[in-house]
């Protein structure tokens, strides 16, 4: 019988590269006993949302990501981006690092982007004790990038224990700085192409997933794959060349120690004005192809994911989005789901760049009027409506 460690763990389970096997029960594999999953979520981002602020919420989201995964080593380790907030599964093992990195986060993105985050670990055995579980599935996004799928209600129950405050890790030292080397947030807002960029939740209703549940999510899925690229937001060959001095000065915030901003700012637009020149050359410098990278940032990107429920965000026309609403309101009615649903006019992404040279690059895709947190306060019954977004 083959052994396979902590550390191999996530690489060891089967891959699956179409969509719909995100139902499929048999493509999860429960986490092992003894691991934890670290948790993040930022704490009243309506007033953020409110504000315009939403690139900030979700640059916070990924910054628990690019935190966590530094501190381990960069390790095959599974986790999902939720707009204002991320969760990563590791070893118990790695519980210590993990613990630091998600302290020292906390008080970067409070006293560097002015947001609080809220912040916990949680034993899987935890989850298990109460009747639930941690299953995980690999999806790949790409020939060179695959994002983990979380199935089993544990991920939900350690969701609202954070809430609650339990678990939560002891604060950092004033002036703590996570490592978040890789952390990118350069694109500007990508506009609507089939229609509009429409922002979905769909969650069980109350009990376990059934068969109707894992229907509704193939019937949503099939509806978006009648439209360009499975109503994926990026186009086929990358975004277009728009770049966001707002985000830029945010990476440079986020990378760089207060004294060295100016000086990580000038290399990031040196960066940028090379790849732009290199991409309308054709050329390639060193292992470095401009043209292959734009590509590769739309087949690496997490447009549509399953953390105990759908969360998808797509370019849809009038029609399609009609048809879906309409799934998800008999769904609804029937008991057999919750949902949230909000529509904007762009998406954001926002990246993890450890070396442009190597093609595994991952890209972030959230709404940018909202996005998932206003779907998700839609499900909760919260008022809260679009906004404009600072790019």
């Amino acid at each position: 019988m083959k052994t396979v460690t902590d550390e191999d763990f996530f690489a060891d389970v089967p891959l699956f590269s179409a969509f719909e096997g995100v139902t499929d029960a048999a493509n999860y594999r429960p986490l092992p006993d003894g691991w934890v999953l670290a948790l993040a979520d930022i704490v009243g981002s309506t007033q953020a949302i409110a504000g315009g602020r939403y690139k900030d919420v979700n640059m916070a989201g990924a910054s628990v990501i690019s935190a966590v995964l530094n501190a381990v080593g960069k390790g095959d380790y599974p986790f999902v981006f939720g707009g204002d907030g991320a969760l990563i599964a590791l070893p118990g093992s790695l519980e210590q690092p993990a613990r630091a990195a998600l302290a020292a986060v906390q008080v970067w993105v409070e006293e560097d982007l002015n947001l609080m985050l809220r912040i916990a670990i949680v034993p899987v055995a935890d989850t298990r004790a109460q009747g639930l579980d941690v299953r995980v599935a690999r999806y790949s996004a790409s020939p060179h990038v695959t994002y983990a799928m979380f199935w089993g209600g544990g991920t939900s129950w350690a969701e609202k224990q954070m809430k609650l405050g339990r678990y939560a890790v002891e604060r950092a030292a004033a002036g703590t700085r996570p490592d978040l080397t890789g952390l990118s947030c350069r694109w500007s807002p990508i506009e609507a192409r089939n229609g509009e960029i429409v922002s979905i939740i769909a969650v069980p209703g109350e009990g376990r997933p059934g068969q109707e549940f894992r229907d509704l999510v193939n019937g949503i899925v099939a509806i978006t794959t009648e439209q360009n690229r499975g109503s994926h937001p990026v186009p086929a060959d990358g975004p277009d060349f728009a770049f966001s001095l707002h985000g830029i000065n945010r990476e440079a915030k986020a990378t760089a120690p207060a004294g060295r901003r100016l000086r990580q700012k000038l290399f990031i637009f040196l960066q940028v004005a090379l790849t732009v020149l290199l991409h309308k050359l054709g050329i390639p410098l060193g292992k470095f192809d401009a043209r292959r990278y734009k590509r590769d940032v739309a087949d690496n990107s997490d447009f549509r994911k399953f953390d105990d429920g759908l969360k998808m965000t797509v370019d849809v026309d009038a029609d399609h989005l009609k048809r879906i609403e309409t799934l998800l309101q008999e769904a609804q009615a029937k008991g057999i789901a919750r949902y949230g649903l909000h529509r904007q006019n762009s998406a954001l992404m926002t990246c993890f760049v450890p070396t442009p040279i190597s093609r595994d690059h991952m890209h972030f895709i959230d709404g940018a009027a909202g996005g998932y947190a206003v779907a998700a306060s839609r499900m909760t019954g919260k008022s809260l409506s679009a906004v404009s977004v600072t790019p």
